[in-house]
This record gives C-alpha cells, structure tokens and sequence, in this order.
C-alpha cells in the first residue's frame, strides 16, 4: 500500500538564502563577488520513498508512503583556472571565495610560494554563449574544439555554472606554469586528478622538513580533546552549506578564538581555500580540523603549507599517516562527539 503526500516546500528552519546564511557563517574576509549574485544551493522537486514502520518491512503488505517536496542541493560549479593566458586546469567546486581557491591550488600546485607573486586576478561568471566567445577568444590554448559549434555547446552550458578566474602571475611563476601545466580536468572528489606524471602525484616533501614543519611541529603542543571538541561543536554550528544540502566538505581552523571555515563541495577545495585565505593573510596555523576523511593530498597540501596538526571526522588512509610520519605532520581522525584518535606525533598528547 501506498500513501502519498504533496509537499513542496522548504523545512521551516530554513529561513533566508544559503548566501545570507553563508555570509553569517565565518570570520573569513568577503569574497571577490557579491554573494547574492552567487547561488551556492538551488531548489529540486524530489520525491522521497520510506516506510512507514520498519517493523515489517519484508511484508509484502507494508505500507510505503510516498511525498513529493522540495530539497536544496549543493550548486557544483566548473572553475577554470587561467594563469597569464594560459589556461591551467578546471576544478569542480563551490563557486564561492573563488580567490581563495586559486592562491591555495597554486600553491599547493608549488607554482607560487608567497602571496606577493601573485599580481592581479579577476573573476568572472559566464552566464551565455558571447561571454564563452569573449573568454575563449582571450585564450593561449582553445578550451573548444574548432568542430564544435558554439550553439552546440550554447545548449549545454546551460546545465552548467562556469567561473573564470583569470590571474596574474610574474614572471619566476610564469616559468613554472610552463613547466607544469596539467592535461586533464579535474573532479571535485580527486585533488590529482589532471596529474600526468608519478614525480607530481608523489613528490618528494623534504625541502619542506628544512624549511621549517618539523621545527613548528616541535614547537605545536598536541591539540587536546577538549580542544578539539570544542572545534567540533563549532564547526557543526558554523556549517550552514551543508545544513542546507548535506553535500559539502569543510576545512577549519581557530584564530583567537574564532573559527574560520571555509565549505565546498570537494575536500581538496575546502583546504586550498583555507590555505588561500592564510596566504593572503600571512597567518600561522596550529591545527586544521577537516569533515572528512583524510587522503594523501590533504596530507601533502598540509605539509606543503607547513601546517602542524592536520585533523578529519573520518579516517585517514594508510598512505596518508605513513607520509605524515615521515614528514613530522601531526594527524588525528575520527573526531566525533566525546572521542578523537591520534595517529602520528601522539607520545606528549
């Protein structure tokens, strides 16, 4: 049997925009572009199937109710990355805090080492066909293939939400992007996605040993469990994205007392958003709590960043804590509501 009901409408906390929550959420400095002009959720008619006891569940004769409402899901937008005309990579990403995104990829990317290198950027939204001409027209490398008519792609870039970021870099960088530039597209779970060679998916970090890590990691006390709990409670608070939707990551830290945390849709782009916001404003970080799990190129854009403690909801990989214990990253996982697990530099914890 069957029942059904017609809902379509929001739940009722769900008061205002996802960008006016979005702007109340952090510390973080605005963003490049005007939040209100920025979706970062929109509303989908869905229809949710469920049982109405799981008593009897396996009875042919159990009941299943059927409602048709409305549900806000996360907006996963295309973000090509161009560096002094040439275009660099395309991320998967929550369109928000773009700048951010870019200087933390950068520099996880080791095109740039120092905010200063980066010299003018600007954002920009494509919303139809002529801004698409007007974009790739502009470009070193086409990203269209000539035997594609744009009214073609017109049709479908209507599906998609597409960002520009278009930076400036001098010229040391500019070398390094020629070096190093990448084949692929990447995809909002995969942070080497686009990475065509062994030595770039598995770099040797050692320079960054004698560039300080292991002195602030020695200096870094262990985070304690109150602490992080603390961070957690806030964190859950702080994450209005994903109270909305259910579908984004977050990367966190504490700065006086205040939470500055940075939401997207992929993990990977939660950090470098992090690590941009840093860069831009030359802060030193203690501890990262992530909502994830804990994947290698986390741990590679922690150690690259000099980060000490690196810590996820989830679990890390093997991989992750072997190249953490070599590198003298602090790493913890499983951070819920009364527990944590240290997994590298825990003997003083």
């Amino acid at each position: 049997m069957v029942s059904k009901h017609n809902v379509v409408a929001v739940e009722p906390w769900l008061n205002g925009s996802a960008a006016d929550l979005e702007t109340n959420a952090v510390h973080a400095a605005a963003p490049i572009m005007d939040m209100q002009t920025v979706p970062l959720s929109r509303l989908h008619l869905t229809q949710k199937h469920a049982y109405l006891s799981t008593a009897n569940v396996s009875s042919k004769n159990a009941e299943i109710e059927v409602d048709n409402k409305s549900a806000l899901l996360a907006v996963e937008a295309a973000v090509a990355i161009v560096i002094n005309g040439i275009h660099y990579a395309i991320l998967m990403a929550s369109p928000y805090q773009l700048e951010y995104l870019a200087i933390g990829f950068l520099y996880s990317e080791g095109l740039i080492h120092h905010s200063h290198e980066l010299l003018d950027w600007e954002v920009t939204q494509l919303t139809n066909i002529a801004s698409y001409r007007r974009f790739t027209s502009n470009l070193t490398d086409d990203l269209l293939d000539e035997k594609t008519a744009f009214e073609q792609f017109s049709a479908q870039l209507q599906d998609y939400d597409v960002y520009v970021v278009e930076l400036v870099l001098n010229q040391r960088c500019h070398q390094r992007i020629q070096a190093q530039k990448r084949q692929l597209a990447g995809r909002t779970g995969c942070g080497m996605c686009g990475i065509t060679g062994l030595s770039q998916a598995l770099p040797d970090l050692s320079h960054y040993l004698s560039s300080g890590l292991q002195q602030k990691q020695s200096e870094s006390s262990v985070p304690s469990l109150n602490y992080l709990l603390h961070m957690h409670q806030q964190i859950g608070a702080a994450q209005h994205t994903h109270q909305l939707t259910g579908a984004v990551h977050a990367a966190a830290t504490m700065q006086d007392k205040d939470l500055y945390l940075f939401e997207d849709v992929g993990r990977h782009n939660a950090l470098d958003k992090l690590i941009g916001w840093q860069l831009r404003n030359k802060t030193e970080l203690t501890c990262v709590v992530m909502t994830s799990r804990l994947s290698i190129e986390l741990v590679q854009k922690s150690i690259r960043s000099h980060i000490p403690w690196l810590v996820g909801m989830s679990a890390p990989t093997s991989t992750a804590v072997r190249v953490a214990e070599r590198y003298g990253l602090g790493l913890a996982g499983f951070l819920r509501d009364d527990r944590v697990t240290y997994y590298t530099n825990y003997e003083d914890a």
